[in-house]
């Protein structure tokens, strides 16, 4: 693949939360998975184990472990700062046919806590730096799957909930995951039933810098509340998108 095709690729994957209720083929869900045992991992240790969830019964039960999650965070949203603006109060998944709830498969990508044994005796040691090592391998093997699902014409979303306190225990219990494997996140994944909206992004000019740095060179206080202003709005307005 040449630049120009991998830029355009990342361009195209987008975070997607509407979806048809269409099943996808089997063979589409393994390719996502072959693409993702690829990514580089700490040492090589390849922590990661993909649990697929097709049985409507249990996305249902997924889907409402997580809702506890979302009722909570509405009301958090009120201790926003003021200077934000106006809060998120989507529904979310309170809604039926909403965000990721009609995906007719979730891959949630878990992670062997064993494997740590395997890393250097400096990093083992090093709690911090073990964390973020086994981490950061799963978060590589989690965005090859977004990729990988976009070269397929599929649409794509990151639950991130399923990380929470009560939804990993719950969802581990349901799916009969073992106590030492870490949920890492969630990808609900079918064919989309909307199209992306144009992506707000930061100028590169105010992100790049070389060598020797100072403070001028980075946003202020107010450059960057301005941002996340702006973002958040932009962020806001996709969440609320209805389905076409």
């Amino acid at each position: 693949m040449d630049y120009d095709s991998l830029l355009a690729l990342v361009k195209k994957r987008r975070s997607i939360r509407r979806f048809k209720p269409d099943p996808i083929p089997d063979e589409c869900i393994e390719k996502i998975i072959e693409v993702a045992r690829w990514a580089p991992s700490g040492f090589n240790l390849q922590p990661w184990e993909f649990v697929v969830v097709k049985k409507p019964e249990l996305r249902k039960k997924i889907v409402e472990y997580i809702n506890e999650y979302w009722r909570l965070a509405k009301s958090m949203e009120g201790a926003r700062e003021s200077w934000q603006g106006k809060p998120w109060t989507t529904s979310g998944v309170l809604d039926a046919g909403m965000d990721f709830t009609t995906a007719p498969v979730f891959i949630i990508l878990f992670g062997d806590t064993r494997t740590r044994v395997g890393l250097p005796m400096g990093v083992r040691y090093d709690s911090n730096r073990c964390d973020l090592i086994f981490t950061s391998s799963l978060a590589g093997a989690f965005l090859y799957m977004h990729l990988a699902a976009t070269t397929l014409g599929l649409a794509s979303q990151w639950v991130s909930a399923i990380t929470t306190p009560f939804a990993s225990c719950m969802v581990k219990d349901l799916l009969g995951v073992p106590a030492e494997m870490e949920s890492f996140d969630m990808m609900a994944i079918g064919y989309p039933a909307l199209r992306s909206s144009e992506k707000f992004m930061r100028d590169p000019k105010k992100m790049v810098h070389y060598d020797d740095c100072g403070q001028k060179d980075f946003r202020d206080e107010n450059e960057v509340r301005d941002f996340v202003k702006r973002t958040r709005n932009w962020t806001i307005g996709t969440h609320s998108r209805k389905a076409e």
